[in-house]
């Protein structure tokens, strides 16, 4: 089924808050980065199995989904422009606790507590990043997500420079980075209210002023079932990097900590690239299409990755990286013109998403890690884009911002 968006008039785009928002995002991805940097050192210190590994990951991440659509609901009725400085409070709280931590059990509270903060960020932040773009939606969630991404892959690089050779305790050196944080959402929320004013004032001159649904019941259902699966088997081949990668360079190839490190940050700083191109590029083709090349493209290239050497294992991880990551900001912005009136909802629930369905893939890994062995994991992780065949259910939007 095809439905169509009328055009509506472009406001203009506030690239500086566009640019500092996406810096926030980075730093608040990067502290949730050190968590996984921070694993062989973890799993050294405390004995720890891959079940407590993806654990961890679980606790961090379904800590970081529970609230995001709740909270994500209340800003919709009341927006509170304010509430990601709160996050970054339970965000700099938990990298103290993690860095001081001494047993298993402090651990998950650690980081449960930055979970916590990363819930209570994201809603809020997605919805200046809505109102901030005008008419480049595209370009404004690839530069909001290209600073979480790139965020996610410095973790890894501070991990091989600061966190291994100076030890557990010097994660507390990163509170600096959530003061940052919380000083330049300080003057994003500052801006809110003209940013805000503008895009209502732009919507009650379009057609869908009057706040009612565009598209039927059926069509949004079938639609966010579809984007749930997709998001789903995404996020799991992707944990699959973010949490074991550095052991499986270590086990199949002999790699140090601080090489395979490196090659993680490679890995992720593809993800940066490709959430920006594929927002970019998403403005100009058509979110249906991004969806369809990104889910479904990466699958030859998963399927041989299990069985090269260490150079082809590289090479191919940032190819598969690039075109996966380049989906995340065409499913948000198809979601949100399926449902215009609930972007706090939809950035909460999707990036809650993230973090819920990839802690449980995370868990579920864990177990196959420790049952069959870290490569096992990656063949069958290699299957996993076939899933991208479902995005032939999705309805495809025509929208104004081909």
């Amino acid at each position: 089924m095809t439905v169509t968006v009328p055009p509506q008039k472009r406001s203009r785009t506030y690239l500086s808050v566009l640019v500092v928002l996406g810096l926030t995002h980075l730093l608040n991805d990067l502290m949730q980065s050190l968590i996984p940097a921070a694993y062989p050192i973890l799993k050294e210190a405390y004995a720890l199995d891959f079940v407590q590994i993806g654990m961890i990951t679980m606790t961090f991440q379904i800590a970081g989904s529970l609230l995001q659509p709740a909270i994500g609901l209340v800003t919709d009725k009341h927006p509170a422009p304010y509430s990601p400085v709160v996050g970054m409070l339970f965000t700099l709280s938990g990298i103290f606790s993690l860095a001081f931590a001494d047993n298993y059990a402090i651990i998950l509270v650690s980081v449960a507590l930055i979970g916590i903060g990363s819930s209570i960020f994201h809603p809020e932040a997605t919805r200046m990043a809505r109102y901030a773009a005008g008419g480049r939606q595209g370009l404004a969630q690839g530069l909001f997500q290209v600073g979480g991404q790139a965020g996610g892959a410095l973790g890894p690089v501070f991990a091989a420079i600061v966190i291994v050779p100076f030890g557990q305790s010097s994660l507390s050196w990163f509170a600096v980075l959530a003061l940052l944080a919380m000083a330049l959402l300080l003057w994003i929320g500052s801006k809110q209210r003209e940013i805000s004013a503008e895009f209502a004032a732009n919507r009650a001159s379009s057609k869908h002023s009057d706040g009612a649904p565009r598209h039927a019941t059926a069509t949004i259902v079938v639609a966010m079932i579809v984007l749930t699966f997709l998001m789903f088997t995404k996020n799991a081949y992707g944990e699959s990097f973010r949490s074991f990668y550095t052991f499986y360079l270590i086990e199949k190839f002999d790699l140090s900590i601080p090489s395979a490190q490196m090659m993680l940050f490679i890995f992720l700083l593809a993800s940066a690239a490709g959430a920006l191109i594929g927002g970019i590029v998403g403005d100009r083709i058509g979110r249906y299409r991004i969806i369809w090349i990104s889910i479904l493209g990466p699958l030859p290239l998963t399927l041989i990755l299990p069985h090269v050497d260490l150079f082809w294992t590289g090479i191919l991880t940032v190819m598969i990286n690039l075109i996966m990551a380049s989906a995340f900001a065409s499913i948000l912005i198809y979601a949100m013109e399926l449902m215009p009136n609930r972007i706090g909802l939809i950035g909460g629930l999707f990036y809650g998403l993230n973090f819920g369905l990839g802690g449980i893939a995370a868990a579920l890994l864990g177990v196959l890690a420790d049952s069959y062995g870290v490569e096992m994991v990656y063949t069958i992780c290699s299957f996993l884009p076939l899933a991208g065949l479902f995005a032939w259910f999705l309805p495809k939007i025509e929208d104004s911002h081909k």
